[in-house]
């Protein structure tokens, strides 16, 4: 039997919001400035789990500043960090993401569980740390200031 034009559009329109609702949080994100700001308090508050860390802890002045590993090395602050991204980790063997890095500083140095890359909390991470380097000039695998 052969479908009804008007029961057709009902069906695509239910498959099309069914699709769109499945989406990731990330996909209906609010505005920038709100990812911005809620990615700016995770940074500062988050712990991603039960290790007592957060960003912060190692990135300190939300990581405007140079901070320290919990080892005492020092590190550079972040504000270029969106800016070499992706760069090849010497350590890893690998070309990084900006991403892939907050992954691994979350488990390594924090002791936590990552957000999903493609999580509300991912997304709103990284755009805080993009809005760090607003206006400086991309500089694919350069240095940390």
């Amino acid at each position: 039997m052969l479908f009804k034009p008007k029961t057709c559009i009902a069906l695509y329109g239910l498959a099309l919001l069914t699709a769109v609702m499945s989406l990731p949080a990330a996909g209906r994100a609010g505005s920038l400035d709100e990812a911005v700001q809620n990615g700016k308090h995770l940074f500062m508050t988050s712990t991603f789990g039960d290790g007592g860390r957060t960003c912060n802890s190692c990135h300190t002045g939300g990581g405007t500043t140079p901070g320290r590993l919990p080892d005492g090395t020092a590190i550079p602050s972040l504000s270029n960090a969106a800016t070499i991204f992706p760069r090849y980790n010497p350590r890893r063997g690998a070309v990084l993401t900006l991403p892939q890095q907050i992954h691994s500083c979350v488990m390594d140095a924090i002791e936590g569980t990552p957000p999903a890359y493609d999580s509300t909390e991912m997304v709103d991470l990284v755009s805080y740390l993009t809005s760090l380097s607003q206006g400086k000039p991309i500089d694919m695998g350069g240095k940390a200031e």
